[in-house]
């Protein structure tokens, strides 16, 4: 507890980060279970190794405890949506967590993106694959990068169209300074049970689709709190969870 206390320094936050830890660590680690056991019962019943799902705690607009309570729980991989917040927010952490950007990238915004993230799940065009690889700095690990697949019936939302992703993919690949990993699916809000699976399946078979064509991928990000029992059965390897983890996000 005082680890977090310490690390987290000059913040408004540290007395009752300090003082209150406890609680918030015993809160998270009985909604991380929970979801563990909402995965491993998913991955049995499509006969998956639990293991091989990882969940990726989305901690956009969350407070500093609760994400510290996070990493003291076995989480490791931070997700956000908010650039200008999650470089706000990095140096409190040091170099436990590996970070993730799941949110748009817009063109003024991606050298910080290639400059201060771990992974990017929404890459969308070769524009940005190129951006990405020209700023990513040479002494950094290559960005690790997912190909964002636009959901059925709604193209204009972002993402790739799923028949444009073998060329992008292809040209990402290519690329110095970035390793293409794999795919990100998210449906639209309101799908029924049978939609969803339909969707993460088709991302599914995109995926082999692409390794069968030459490319060492291994990524399947899709799934969140209200859909991570399909995706996890269709062959997701990481679930985007926040408030399920976390808890209401400030506004």
């Amino acid at each position: 507890m005082a680890r977090f206390a310490l690390t987290i320094t000059g913040r408004s936050t540290r007395h009752s980060i300090a003082t209150g830890q406890t609680a918030v660590v015993t809160r998270i680690t009985e909604q991380l279970a929970r979801l563990r056991g909402r995965i491993e019962a998913a991955a049995q019943a499509a006969g998956r190794d639990p293991a091989a799902v990882r969940i990726l705690a989305v901690s956009k607009r969350q407070p500093a405890e609760r994400i510290a309570a996070a990493l003291a729980a076995g989480i490791r991989d931070l997700g956000e949506n908010y650039l200008q917040e999650a470089l706000q927010k990095m140096p409190a952490y040091g170099k436990e967590p590996v970070w993730h950007f799941v949110g748009h990238v817009q063109s003024n915004k991606s050298r910080s993106v290639a400059e201060h993230f771990d992974w990017l799940h929404t890459v969308d065009s070769k524009r940005l694959a190129d951006r990405l690889a020209a700023q990513r700095p040479a002494e950094l690990p290559p960005l690790q990068v997912l190909i964002q697949v636009a959901p059925r019936g709604g193209e204009s939302r972002g993402g790739v169209p799923p028949q444009a992703v073998p060329e992008l993919a292809h040209h990402v690949a290519g690329l110095p300074g970035l390793q293409l990993r794999g795919l990100m699916v998210m449906p639209l809000a309101g799908r029924s049970d049978a939609e969803l699976h339909a969707e993460f399946a088709a991302g599914r078979e995109l995926l082999a689709t692409l390794c069968a064509d030459g490319l060492a991928l291994d990524t399947l990000s899709m799934g969140m709190s209200n859909d991570l029992e399909a995706a996890v059965q269709e062959g997701a390897t990481v679930v985007r969870i926040g408030t399920d983890l976390f808890g209401p996000r400030e506004t």
